[in-house]
């Protein structure tokens, strides 16, 4: 898939020479002439890039990026005909990755493309690896998605319904801690649960049948009294 690139640019002219050299390079590129427009594109759609002039009709770039900065997380390279000192803090400042000086290389722009897209891209596969690491939750060979609702025992999956699921989740969520029935009993019942009390007992038990038995190990504790546990080592 292209990487997606918004150039916004009041002069048609370059907007439309860098449209051409960044789809020469394989890039996805759109084009926009005025800062509110260009802020509404940037809010709607998935960009991996915003090119961003700052003197623009209807909207400057600065204020755009200030607002952009409320939506989205998109990396910004500025360009712009200023080249004063503070003209390039104040950008940097505003959430600006980059700064480039009209008029430029085109050969300079695509390398920084090129460095701020690696970067980025690096970026995202941590933070997914990251939000996945979290989402699930592990046992030895069992692994609980809580985005996907799945229960896998060495990668095959184990079918749970509903409230099974929320009880090994709960379960699994305070390993090494017991968990008592009442508390067990709001979390896969709900607090309002008007019925028998033993229901925590009958899940526990399906749940021993569909993992226990069935793979050979001791996953679920018993603590008489009190309620169960998951220990973090199999025993």
């Amino acid at each position: 898939m292209h990487e997606k690139i918004l150039i916004v640019e009041d002069d048609a002219g370059l907007a439309r020479f860098i449209q051409l050299e960044l789809e020469h390079e394989g890039y996805s590129a759109t084009c926009c002439d005025d800062g509110r427009k260009g802020l509404q594109k940037a809010t709607e759609e998935d960009f991996d890039l915003i090119l961003l002039d700052i003197m623009l009709p209807g909207l400057n770039g600065l204020e755009v990026l200030r607002r952009l900065q409320h939506e989205k997380n998109t990396p910004v390279i500025l360009l712009t005909a200023r080249d004063a000192i503070m003209d390039k803090v104040a950008g940097l400042d505003a959430g600006a990755v980059d700064y480039i000086t009209k008029p430029f290389a085109i050969e300079e722009l695509l390398a920084r493309i090129r460095v701020i897209l690696k970067l980025y891209g690096r970026k995202k596969e941590e933070t997914k690896r990251a939000q996945e690491e979290e989402d699930v939750l592990c046992w030895g060979k069992l692994t609980l998605s809580q985005k996907k609702h799945q229960v896998r025992y060495d990668g095959e999956e184990i079918e749970l319904k509903n409230r099974e699921f929320l009880m090994l989740k709960t379960l699994l969520e305070n390993m090494d801690i017991v968990v008592s029935r009442d508390t067990l009993l709001e979390k896969v019942c709900g607090y309002n649960y008007v019925g028998e009390t033993n229901i925590v007992d009958v899940y526990v038990r399906y749940l021993r049948l569909k993992i226990d038995e069935t793979y050979g190990v001791k996953m679920i504790h018993t603590i008489r009294g009190v309620g169960y546990v998951i220990k973090k080592e199999e025993s």
